[in-house]
């Protein structure tokens, strides 16, 4: 099952002012795009050429790491595209996902404050996460391009704190483009479709 690179679920000017048409072109058509044709060769070459993106991640975990890298940022970025909308993010969230936060997460702002110091403490490129494990939600960050999936969690939200995510558009300031995240692009429906599968 060969990687391809999905379309973008919006327009490329449909996030700005958070996201700008820039960052989506270089993002998606370019960065996504090389993981998605270097993964495809590193797979075959493996031998794992028809296998899921799942599959290829578990299999390369800690045995090959350019296809891991490779894979496992196809993967993320699969979901991260989905995880944005158009006048997302805010504290509506869905009642189920709502009652999961309250829970395990102490509630909304303790989950804003700890998914982006999440984000903002990643030390180089990687991602911060809402992760479910044992049935629970917890806030997890990961380098390069790893998940929560080769952990044994299951992520129902990621952000991208590799500078190419943000740095057209906030510099070095990876605080405001988190902030951006949570409070304007969060497509919430998608995490709760996520959680929804996890049977937590």
């Amino acid at each position: 099952m060969a990687f391809t690179l999905p379309p973008l679920p919006y327009d490329y000017e449909a996030l700005q002012p958070f996201m700008s048409k820039e960052t989506l072109e270089y993002h998606h058509d370019k960065h996504h795009n090389a993981y998605v044709e270097t993964g495809n060769k590193l797979a075959a070459e493996a031998g794992l050429g028809d296998k899921s993106v799942e599959e290829v991640m578990k299999e390369a975990y800690g045995k090959n790491q350019p296809l891991f890298n490779n894979a496992g940022q196809h993967f993320n970025h699969i979901h991260f595209w989905q995880w944005m909308k158009p006048n997302g993010g805010g504290k509506s969230l869905p009642g189920k996902l709502q009652t999961a936060v309250d829970s395990d997460l102490g509630g909304y702002d303790k989950f804003r404050a700890d998914f982006i110091q999440a984000g903002m403490t990643q030390f180089g490129s990687g991602w911060a996460w809402i992760a479910v494990k044992d049935g629970k939600l917890q806030i997890v960050k990961t380098p390069n391009g790893e998940n929560p999936v080769v952990h044994g969690a299951s992520p129902i939200l990621g952000v991208d704190v590799w500078e190419h995510s943000y740095y057209i558009d906030y510099r070095n300031a990876r605080q405001k483009y988190l902030e951006a995240f949570v409070d304007s692009l969060i497509n919430w429906d998608h995490v709760l479709e996520l959680y929804e599968k996890t049977g937590a």
